[in-house]
């Protein structure tokens, strides 16, 4: 059996360029820039894959063990974690622009500039009650001048 949480934050920071194992398949590879990325590296079907889990400035090495522990139960099972994750991925994306989505975030942004916080329910019930149940699942199509207003008001 190998040993887990062999690096240390502090050995991290100070490690050379290349890979450093922290163990179950958890590793890091330090590049010359100082910069690094994290890798789980499991066996699935008789075939060694490599799954990358974030670069160690986004991702501490905490976040890392706990990712690598989650996408190694994935394995336990018999599934491909690079396939599971990409299958969130794509849901997410699908459900991103969804009408029902898209209101209930208005709602939510909006209610507290309504009378009550909104909860006399004259704002989003009319939309509950006759838009919702017909069109909510319907996509919102959004367009690249909304998405730069949005950016130029610091919404998004």
């Amino acid at each position: 059996m190998t040993a887990l949480n062999r690096l240390s934050a502090i050995g991290i920071k100070n490690a050379v360029p290349g890979m450093h194992c922290d163990g179950g398949g958890l590793w890091l590879r330090k590049r010359e820039d100082g910069g690094g990325q994290w890798l789980l590296r499991f066996t699935l079907h008789g075939q060694r894959r490599e799954m990358g889990l974030g670069g160690i400035t986004d991702i501490s090495l905490k976040q890392a063990r706990e990712l690598a522990t989650q996408w190694r139960g994935q394995v336990a099972f018999g599934k491909d974690p690079i396939k599971a994750r990409e299958q969130e991925r794509r849901s997410a994306a699908r459900n991103l622009h969804i009408l029902a989505d898209v209101a209930h975030d208005a709602f939510e942004s909006r209610k507290a500039e309504l009378k009550g916080d909104g909860k006399a329910g004259r704002w989003f019930s009319p939309l509950e009650l006759h838009v919702l149940p017909k069109l909510g699942n319907g996509r919102v199509k959004v367009s690249q001048r909304a998405v730069q207003n949005v950016a130029t008001l610091g919404l998004g």
